[in-house]
């Protein structure tokens, strides 16, 4: 159990690093919260301004601020809750995922010319890294998982 602690360590050091990369390499002014909030409505649809702020890791206030610029551009819209018809959902507009898909590209041009050269079995180790890592991280409740860990 120790060897896998260590290993998703390791793995998220290194995913923060091949990010860090990607960000200078492509010379994006905008903030990283903008993309994590882009990819969070994508990954879990219309959410309240609190949760997405939860998801995005910032406070409320800075989500609001974050949400009117997203707003400002046309990137996201607000929805009324059925639940609660005095609070919004946000979730992203067509053009909020054609910007989010076009800053994933270049982010991925980005890293080309790094990884290129990979053999096949690279590759494929990578492939099959993203369909477990995408598996494991689609549990929407981590509480869900207490108790799992022996």
């Amino acid at each position: 159990m120790n060897d896998l602690k260590n290993l998703l360590g390791e793995l998220v050091s290194s995913a923060h690093r091949v990010t860090r990369l990607a960000a200078t390499a492509t010379d994006d002014s905008r903030s990283p919260a903008v993309w994590r909030t882009l990819s969070a409505l994508r990954a879990y649809g219309p959410i309240r301004l609190g949760d997405l702020a939860r998801l995005s890791r910032v406070t409320q206030p800075t989500m609001t601020k974050i949400v009117r610029g997203l707003d400002d551009l046309d990137w996201i819209k607000r929805i009324v809750d059925v639940e609660d018809k005095r609070a919004w959902l946000i979730a992203t507009t067509p053009k909020g995922e054609a910007a989010l898909d076009e800053w994933r590209d270049t982010l991925a041009a980005a890293l080309l010319p790094y990884f290129h050269d990979l053999p096949p079995a690279d590759r494929a180790a990578l492939r099959r890294s993203i369909e477990v890592l995408d598996e494991r991280a689609s549990v929407a409740d981590p509480s869900a998982l207490e108790g799992a860990i022996a």
